[in-house]
């Protein structure tokens, strides 16, 4: 998480766990995590998937975007280039978030890349809101409530987030995807995390 953005994940870690008073191992106890895994985090020496990030972070409570956004929240923009988008993968699976620093954002929106056999994992995801999205390239199979659907480019979903679901590419090709969810699940609007 660090490397393509140079974000320090575990600097920042390390600041949050500190302001709230809480040693690394009351942090690991609230978050259901070991305590080497916050050192690990915090020293840098190992990259966070996207839920295990989410867990620690839920504990604090802080959503992914207040993370990633620091203290330095913008003023609202209307425009944003390829390279401004905000990176919240796990180093395999790419969520480039659209509008991450924007305060009072109301949705998410955020253009996904699943690798060939990317899965979001065998654990269904389930939290509060809605989403959707359009398969832009590739294909890839989604799994909600126990239904299965394998979409191809220009295929698209919409469901209640609170019922189980999970995302997997089947195919050979990188598969892409631009979703929508609201309530946001990656500002300070809302605390839940898109797909882990």
């Amino acid at each position: 998480m660090q490397a393509e953005s140079g974000f320090d994940v575990g600097g920042r870690l390390r600041q949050l766990r500190l302001a709230r008073s809480l040693s690394q191992r009351e942090l690991a106890k609230r978050a259901g995590v070991t305590n080497s895994t916050i050192s690990l985090i915090e020293q840098n020496s190992v990259s966070p998937s996207v839920s295990s990030l989410k867990k620690i972070l839920d504990a604090l409570p802080v959503s992914i975007s207040a993370f990633f956004a620091g203290d330095e929240l913008s003023a609202p923009k209307t425009f944003y280039r390829a390279g401004e988008l905000t990176e919240i993968g796990d180093g395999r699976l790419s969520f480039r978030l659209v509008a991450a620093r924007r305060p009072e954002r109301h949705m998410s929106i955020i253009h996904e890349r699943y690798p060939p056999g990317a899965d979001t994992g065998e654990e269904m995801l389930e939290h509060a809101g809605e989403e959707g999205g359009v398969v832009v390239a590739g294909e890839i199979e989604i799994t909600v409530n126990g239904e299965s659907e394998v979409l191809g480019a220009g295929d698209a979903y919409y469901f209640d987030s609170r019922l189980p679901h999970r995302f997997r590419n089947p195919g050979e090709e990188t598969c892409v995807i631009v979703s929508a969810n609201t309530p946001p699940g990656f500002s300070d609007g809302g605390q839940e995390l898109h797909h882990a």
